[in-house]
């Protein structure tokens, strides 16, 4: 069901974000503050999850920006992001949040992860964050603003610090000698891969609203 202006408050400076993640909704919403539109997440108005068939961040992130423009007619922002490790070939990439099967928790994910990097030495342990992100202006459109971010690490062997959420806790951040889930929320938000495609999106954005 496609939602008109009178079936949400402030539709005509909203985004829908296609995203039912607690984690990044407080990310993006932290670091899009300053923007003169509000972000929505899509469980506001009811949007199926879609199913991610793509073979890429890029085409996934497609699929549920186009999803949640479709059923809600507003402006979509979609992210697909995950954490590549070099001796694993870039897995797990787009399998980052089912690592461990479908449904699986993030300590899940985490566990098998550090399983399947249990014999790898430090000098091989080499991992990036990557986050591609895609603006709709309608389900059809057909120039999306597409936006990469990318943050270099490795991984620990072990989990260390509370905050952030997926793999945070065992990345470790070379620049700031800690796993990201030991940064303080602020701080992750100046370096994170989220954060270097939003500020490209912010920048790409500013312009298309002249």
């Amino acid at each position: 069901m496609v939602l008109s202006n009178n079936g949400h408050r402030n539709l005509e400076r909203s985004i829908v974000l296609a995203s039912n993640n607690p984690g990044k909704i407080r990310e993006i919403n932290a670091l899009l503050a300053a923007q003169t539109v509000k972000v929505l997440p899509q469980e506001e108005f009811g949007v199926p999850e879609v199913e991610e068939t793509g073979l890429s961040f890029v085409e996934n992130a497609l699929i549920k920006a186009r999803n949640a423009s479709l059923h809600t007619g507003l402006p979509a922002l979609a992210d697909d992001s995950g954490i590549e490790v070099d001796a694993l070939g870039g897995e797990p990439g787009i399998y980052s949040a089912r690592y461990a099967g479908v449904g699986a928790t993030d300590e899940a994910n985490l566990l098998k992860l550090l399983e399947d990097m249990a014999e790898v030495p430090e000098a091989k342990r080499q991992a990036r964050f990557q986050c591609i992100l895609v603006y709709m202006k309608h389900a059809k459109d057909p120039t999306p603003i597409i936006c990469q971010g990318t943050w270099e690490g490795r991984l620990l062997t072990k989990s260390a610090g509370k905050h952030g959420f997926g793999y945070d806790p065992i990345f470790w951040v070379p620049t700031h000698h800690c796993a990201s889930a030991e940064l303080d929320p602020e701080v992750k938000n100046q370096l994170s891969h989220r954060r270097q495609a939003l500020d490209k999106f912010v920048t790409a954005f500013s312009a298309i609203k002249g």
